[in-house]
């Protein structure tokens, strides 16, 4: 069974081995939405992509890194993401796996000094900054470093954001293909992840179809 890890130290505390960055999964046409990209669904006046980059920023991660795909252009002229890098996935139609690959790629590529990062998708506004900031916070990320594997729990149930030590990047991106993002990987190592309960700050659901939309406001 996955471990368990509820005794919070504090975010700053996981910066002791390097700092902890953030990967927004942002690329998705939504199509089971009409066609609507999901980076541009409006929430509280804003596209989408601003919450969850926000959930990543407040939540203590830094650099933030976020994929872009479907309608790229648009969303760097709409959205307002100061401070995050861009990253263009040229292949974001063959599914979230070659976001993912485009994500961690960018972040080897760019930041030394980023010994893990938490993973989150554009399409969950009801997790927020408590979210990330507990995942962060879990004594697991500060003990391993950059060989943890973190996972925020609903009701004891695996959900996202997840966090990835920088030495299983490698592995994960091998992994990674077509609407399978880490899927794979998490399976294979199942039994090395450690649960954070998440469900008393956030609600794990998806914006997948028309009856999804309601959850926005």
């Amino acid at each position: 069974m996955p471990g368990r890890d509820n005794d919070m130290t504090g975010p700053r505390d996981a910066t002791r081995h390097g700092t902890v960055a953030g990967l927004l999964l942002a690329a998705g046409g939504g199509r089971r939405l009409g066609g609507r990209p999901k980076a541009l669904l409006p929430h509280r006046g804003r596209p989408l992509v601003e919450h969850a980059a926000r959930a990543l920023r407040e939540g203590g991660c830094g650099p933030v890194h976020v994929v872009l795909g479907a309608a790229a252009d648009e969303v760097r002229q709409r959205a307002e993401l100061p401070g995050c890098v861009l990253v263009d996935n040229p292949d974001w139609a063959d599914g979230m796996g070659s976001s993912l690959r485009a994500g961690l790629a960018s972040l080897a590529g760019t930041d030394a000094g980023t010994v893990a990062v938490v993973v989150l998708l554009v399409d969950q506004p009801g997790i927020g900054a408590a979210a990330v900031s507990r995942l962060l916070a879990a004594p697991a990320v500060v003990r391993s470093g950059p060989d943890a594997l973190v996972s925020a729990a609903y009701d004891g149930r695996r959900g996202h954001p997840v966090l990835f030590g920088a030495h299983r990047w490698a592995e994960i991106a091998a992994d990674a293909r077509g609407d399978r993002g880490a899927r794979d990987y998490l399976r294979t190592h199942e039994t090395e992840i450690v649960l954070v309960e998440c469900g008393d700050v956030a609600q794990a659901y998806d914006i997948d179809t028309e009856e999804d939309l309601s959850h926005l406001e």
